[in-house]
């Protein structure tokens, strides 16, 4: 094989091995991607003498701890950038809606605070960065995984009550639809939490931008008027990657 196609059928093995994130045979790989077994057992030399796949027993291949080092890498700059282009449009929607404003993206079935924007009354949220919180529990983890893959969502309806899957599918339908998630008291009694999600430029979820504060502040008239304020926030911050990724 040429060099540029040897390059993309080792993409390719790469790919298949992460999509379905579990060890397969080269004969599983090669009926994958359509190409013979002897050229995917070459390619799977090379890959592993660069340790970014592994032998894991019984003639099973899955990714090596080089990819996973390559992931942890890319998964750091994007949240560096992320936090670069958010924060200003954080402080500028906290000053509109006078509300606290966090920043959250997913890590396994958990999201994570990554930035927060205090807000300006006496009394108000306070989420440290770092803080970790259930995907399905709250407005910014609803927010995010409305959009994220049937896989991931799969994963989180494993944790749930049986009888209450199908009203909680549907509350993700809803998002879907609305384009933001609203609860209250769900992370924290008597806080009302307003989230919209952040995509990045090839249109893939990774994060969500969140107004929340006590719930006897935020209700009727002023709810309604920080959803807007929510969303296009969100949708700014969204543009505002694809514009930073394609200067760089």
């Amino acid at each position: 094989m040429k060099g540029t196609q040897s390059l993309e059928r080792a993409l390719d093995i790469l790919f298949a091995l992460g999509d379905d994130g579990e060890t397969q045979t080269i004969a599983e790989i090669a009926q994958r991607i359509s190409i013979p077994e002897s050229s995917v057992y070459r390619l799977i030399q090379t890959l592993e003498r660069n340790g970014l796949v592994e032998r894991k027993g019984q003639g099973q291949i899955g990714l090596g701890l080089r990819i996973l080092e390559l992931a942890k890498s890319l998964n750091s700059q994007v949240r560096n950038r992320l936090k670069s282009s958010a924060a200003p449009l954080m402080e500028q929607l906290s000053e509109e809606t006078k509300e606290t404003v966090v920043l959250f993206v997913r890590t396994g079935t958990n999201v994570i605070c990554v930035k927060s924007v205090a807000g300006q009354h006496l009394v108000r949220f306070v989420v440290e960065d770092g803080k970790t919180f259930p995907i399905q529990n709250g407005a910014s983890g609803k927010a995010i995984l409305a959009f994220e893959t049937s896989k991931i969502i799969n994963q989180v309806i494993h944790t749930i009550e049986t009888d209450l899957v199908d009203d909680f599918l549907e509350e993700l339908q809803v998002i879907r639809e609305k384009g933001f998630s609203e609860t209250s008291s769900e992370v924290d009694p008597g806080i009302i939490g307003i989230a919209a999600p952040i995509f990045d430029q090839a249109n893939h979820v990774i994060a969500s931008v969140t107004v929340a504060g006590p719930g006897d502040r935020i209700k009727d008239e002023k709810l309604s008027a920080i959803v807007p304020h929510v969303i296009k926030t969100a949708k700014r911050i969204s543009s505002s990657l694809s514009f930073s990724t394609t200067l760089s």
